[in-house]
């Protein structure tokens, strides 16, 4: 890539400015690379003013150029926005769509000269830390995986996993860190509610939970393992977490992911 490929991405809400904010900060790409298509007009002001990029109501201008078209738009526009910009892109330019529950098949239906790469990252790409999974369609060989994940991976971690797993993967990182915000919102609020002082509280609770997940990603063991450890018989942390299951904190967070999976799987049958 390596500067010379051309990026297209169709829609530019808050994944879409993750994955620019993640593409630039890596320095993957220089913004003159990058051009947006977003229906509004204030928010294409906004990107380019925030990030130099090229922004634009429409992408018939730039559909012909470019080499890796990103899908980034809500579940409901994909078909209008696949049938507009297929005839204008040029052939062989990979399709990478983030599209939550569009099938792979339903991609390379519109786009039957491209290869296809369906993928699932998180918001956390904006600061360097995302997490994207991704499936390789049909006609997308080796060389378009390492596309995406050079793009993917520009601000985070990927995996190449099976186009089944991909609701599970939504239901799990795509949706999880509104998840953690939650639990982090709750700990601050505990702490809060313990004396602290917001500003405090709300450092502790995001320090640590930092700290606790990159442990996970270091270490040789499992999340279970380092709870054990950290948890002496009859001491404050053994009396925490005697509370968190007695209110179910760990079922609910299994559903949550559960629910979202489910919720992943009914937009790709629409």
């Amino acid at each position: 890539m390596q500067g010379a490929v051309q990026i297209g991405i169709i829609g530019g809400g808050a994944m879409a400015e993750a994955l620019v904010a993640g593409l630039l900060h890596a320095g993957t790409v220089p913004p003159s690379h990058i051009s947006v298509s977003e229906h509004k007009a204030m928010r294409c002001d906004e990107l380019v003013r925030k990030y130099g990029i090229r922004a634009q109501v429409g992408a018939e201008s730039f559909l012909p150029r470019i080499d890796l078209l990103i899908l980034a738009i809500k579940p409901a526009a994909a078909a209008a926005a696949m049938r507009e910009t297929a005839p204008h892109l040029k052939r062989g330019a990979l399709v990478l769509s983030i599209v939550a529950g569009l099938p792979i098949h339903a991609i390379e239906a519109a786009y039957p000269h491209q290869p296809v790469i369906r993928a699932m990252p998180n918001t956390p790409l904006a600061v360097g830390a995302g997490m994207s999974a991704y499936a390789c369609g049909t006609h997308a060989d080796e060389t378009a995986a390492e596309r995406a994940e050079m793009v993917l991976g520009a601000a985070g971690r990927t995996v190449r996993v099976h186009e089944g797993d991909l609701d599970a993967v939504t239901g799990l990182s795509g949706s999880g860190p509104a998840y953690t915000f939650l639990v982090m919102e709750a700990l601050v609020e505990g702490g809060v509610a313990a004396g602290l002082k917001r500003e405090t509280a709300a450092l502790l609770a995001a320090q640590t939970l930092l700290g606790a997940a990159q442990m996970v990603l270091t270490a040789a063991c499992s999340p279970a393992d380092l709870r054990a450890a950290v948890t002496s018989p009859a001491g404050t942390t053994a009396a925490g977490l005697r509370v968190m299951e007695r209110a179910g904190v760990r079922s609910a967070l299994i559903e949550a992911v559960l629910a979202a999976t489910e919720r992943s799987r009914e937009l790709g049958r629409k």
